[in-house]
């Protein structure tokens, strides 16, 4: 009953919206002699942040300035490449930025696009709002994820580098790690976490510390709703965008209180410039959308509760998720130093999983002064971290030598007994030598294959 008594609410403040925006209008228009009065102003900014406080906040346009092209769809998520085809773009690397699905719209990340345009194909997922996708369409959980990674990956190789920031670091790691064990030949050539869960015991933070304090079945009994008429996803079973923005909103109750509080004031002083950047943050931070009910709660139990992907027991289909089979595909680790979402080593622990990747195809750096959003976005990401991330890439297009491997010994036919003095001396046996494929052999299997068709144009 929850959805349709918010829908009943937004819809009893309506005229009470309109009014406010009526009244706004008149306090601000020039041709009005009571608009030069001296609480004008006051009057005008008190209807602003009413109407803003009570409006339904519409998905935001990305607003770059290029192009935008969807090149690949499904139900549940678009892909959108950015500029004009040309041989310009695509002779740029391949990106592929990987956006939470996680309440807030791919739009959030509109300043990690930008920062890449300029020396990459910039391609970035563009998730659906799940009460606005029929029933019919079936349901979208953890499983379904990792399969819409995979796919992309293979559509938009080869030699794509991917950039999961922050939720999708551990369904893309997923991802990687499945296609590395099918020695998929479209594996991407890097992949850069940014904040993400990966291992949610080190560090916990609130938003862990509440996970493991309620557990899966408060989640599902408290959180769980049903989209109601109106919508095209009409009895889907959703985690509503409205109870996100909420936990969003509650975690700094009073820096928004403050924010808001400053806007008030900025509008009195016909401050402009600072009123337009309030506007456009909550504009996007204001945004949300719903969450189909069974990804809530398996992201809920295996990440946050049960830690399957650190503790090796997640299952995609029935296959175990065997981060040691990753051994092509290069990682970075990004960190920002005061995240309060996602704790310091979190994201790293990546790296210490995937213990058959070799060192050099490793990277890792923590941002001092970062919260979780600096890390991919404002100005710290654009002059400390963009240039690493690019530096990144471009070094994972060069061939690293791989880890040898891992030598069993066979089982001693005696105990061996330790003693002191001269101890007597083994057989000679053959000296151990790593293997060593031929080159053509490696640049065989690094080679997509010409049989297997591209799904998308680029």
């Amino acid at each position: 009953m929850l959805y349709p008594l918010y829908e009943a609410g937004h819809l009893m403040l309506a005229p009470m919206r309109l009014a406010a925006e009526v009244t706004r209008l008149a306090c601000e228009n020039p041709f009005n002699p009571l608009a030069y009065a001296p609480q004008s102003r006051t009057v005008a900014a008190g209807c602003e942040m009413f109407e803003r406080a009570t409006r339904v906040y519409a998905k935001p346009a990305f607003g770059l300035g290029v192009p935008e092209r969807i090149v690949w769809e499904r139900p549940f998520c678009r892909v959108i490449a950015f500029g004009e085809p040309s041989g310009a773009l695509a002779a740029k690397p391949k990106l592929l930025i990987v956006a939470p699905m996680s309440g807030h719209y791919a739009t959030l990340l509109r300043g990690t696009v930008e920062a890449f345009l300029d020396s990459h194909q910039v391609f970035i997922t563009d998730w659906t709002d799940a009460r606005q996708v029929p029933v019919a369409a079936g349901r979208f959980g953890l499983n379904d994820y990792i399969d819409t990674c995979i796919a992309l990956f293979a559509a938009l190789g080869p030699d794509l580098h991917v950039a999961a920031v922050c939720q999708p670091s551990v369904p893309v790691l997923a991802a990687i790690a499945r296609m590395e064990a099918q020695e998929h030949p479209l594996v991407p050539r890097s992949a850069v976490l940014m904040g993400g869960p990966v291992d949610t015991r080190r560090s916990p933070t609130a938003v862990n510390a509440l996970a493991q304090e309620k557990g899966f079945s408060w989640f599902e009994r408290h959180c769980i709703h049903t989209v109601p008429p109106g919508y095209p996803g009409v009895g889907r079973a959703v985690y509503p965008g409205f109870l996100q923005l909420a936990g969003f909103m509650g975690m700094n109750l009073e820096r928004h209180r403050d924010a808001h509080h400053a806007m008030f004031d900025h509008l009195v002083r016909g401050d402009g410039d600072s009123a337009a950047r309030h506007r456009a943050f909550y504009d996007e931070y204001l945004a949300v959308m719903d969450l189909t009910a069974e990804f809530y709660l398996e992201t809920i139990e295996s990440v946050f509760v049960n830690h399957d992907l650190p503790r090796g027991t997640l299952r995609h289909h029935g296959e175990p998720v065997d981060l040691g089979a990753i051994r092509r595909c290069h990682l970075m680790a990004i960190e920002g130093e005061k995240d309060d979402i996602t704790g310091l080593g979190q994201t790293r622990a990546a790296l210490d999983l995937t213990v058959n990747l070799p060192e050099a195809a490793k990277a890792y750096h923590m941002q001092p002064g970062a919260g979780h959003y600096g890390i991919f976005n404002g100005s710290r990401f654009r002059q400390d971290i963009v240039p690493l991330m690019r530096g990144f890439m471009e070094r994972s297009l060069r061939p690293v030598a791989p880890r040898p491997a891992p030598v069993v010994p066979a089982p001693e036919p005696h105990p061996i007994l330790l003693r002191r003095g001269p101890a007597a001396q083994a057989a000679a046996a053959a000296p151990e030598r790593p293997i060593v494929l031929p080159v053509p052999v490696l640049a065989e299997r690094h080679r997509a294959p010409e049989s297997i068709p591209q799904r998308i144009a680029l």
